[in-house]
């Protein structure tokens, strides 16, 4: 079976359609739907459903493209394997990772990473958790940072700490400044969130509700929005108390725009996990770098061991780093 067919299957998979998927591939438009016609004629079936302007999978297209991304993934392992035969540590190395991890103690691990790699390459690319794993699961990246454990047999799973989550609110609030022991004090409040991530068992969106749930207020307003600057932003108005890891709002803490309450029913943690595909090939400078990640061997976590800690673990688990990174940094889901 061709290598640049299944490219080509992916591109347009990916971006749902022909010209985005030419445009990306370097190749005339034609180009393109020659070589999946080659595939289509070999495979007996068609891959695509042409529409208007886009290009969707039919059934046996979405059966075969997982098969397809991980045939490309594993040439990808290979061609790596052969270049760092020799070459130690050196090359480069691609890293996707939640956007706010850069405001964590992750950002003192890749640094001494750097220091004591200087020849490899980082490569970095911010997405959402899913989006990590997607990306990761896709062979288009090597290792993955994200929040909590994704549910997937085909991925290695490693924990690579954790980070304290906070109730914030707008400047002023009532409770501010004091231990909030009794939560029934912050019934009716309205509470701003991230929607609980479609096909994963945890994400910010489902700790929030756990949490509400089991101080008894489920019967809470929560306004879900998706976008972890817009959560701030709104909580700053005052329009609801806001869950938010605690990495994302120290600027905000220390000019006095949002207070944070101590509200021990509510204390949670979000953990970090490393990933990478499950029976990848790992180069020596991938290696390397989980084990700063994970401070330990190497050794992924099962799924049937797999589990988030317990929503009322103290924050004192958490990792912070007390290092600045990049603002303006996307969701933390």
């Amino acid at each position: 079976m061709d290598i640049d067919g299944l490219r080509t299957f992916v591109a347009i998979a990916e971006l749902g359609g022909f010209t985005r998927a030419a445009a990306r591939l370097h190749r005339s438009q034609p180009a393109i739907s020659r070589r999946l016609g080659l595939l289509e004629q070999e495979l007996g079936v068609p891959l695509f459903d042409r529409l208007r302007g886009r290009a969707r999978l039919t059934e046996a297209g979405a059966a075969f493209r997982p098969h397809a991304e991980a045939a490309l993934a594993a040439l990808k392992d290979g061609q790596e394997a052969v270049r760092d035969l020799q070459s130690g540590l050196s090359g480069s190395l691609s890293l996707a990772l939640v956007g706010t991890l850069a405001d964590t103690h992750i950002v003192d691990t890749l640094r001494r990473f750097r220091e004591r790699a200087p020849g490899v390459r980082l490569e970095l690319r911010t997405a959402s958790s899913a989006e990590v794993t997607d990306l990761v699961r896709r062979g288009e990246v090597t290792l993955g940072l994200r929040y909590f454990f994704p549910d997937r047999a085909d991925l290695a799973i490693h924990a690579a700490g954790a980070e304290a989550m906070l109730v914030v609110a707008a400047a002023g609030h009532p409770s501010a400044g004091r231990r909030v022991r009794k939560v029934g004090t912050l019934s009716g409040e309205r509470w701003i969130g991230f929607p609980p991530v479609r096909n994963e068992r945890d994400s910010s969106g489902h700790l929030l509700a756990r949490l509400l749930l089991r101080a008894g207020l489920d019967d809470a307003d929560v306004t879900l929005i998706d976008s972890l600057t817009a959560q701030k932003r709104l909580a700053q108005a005052g329009f609801g108390l806001a869950l938010v890891p605690e990495s994302s709002v120290r600027d905000e803490l220390r000019q006095g725009l949002l207070v944070a309450l101590d509200v021990p029913a509510l204390r949670a943690v979000n953990p970090i996990t490393a990933i990478h595909r499950r029976n990848a090939y790992l180069s020596p400078a991938a290696k390397a770098l989980l084990a700063l990640l994970t401070g330990r061997p190497l050794k992924p976590k099962r799924l049937a061991s797999v589990s988030s800690p317990s929503p009322a673990a103290s924050p004192a688990t958490a990792s912070p780093s007390r290092r600045r990174g990049p603002r303006g940094t996307p969701s933390a889901r």
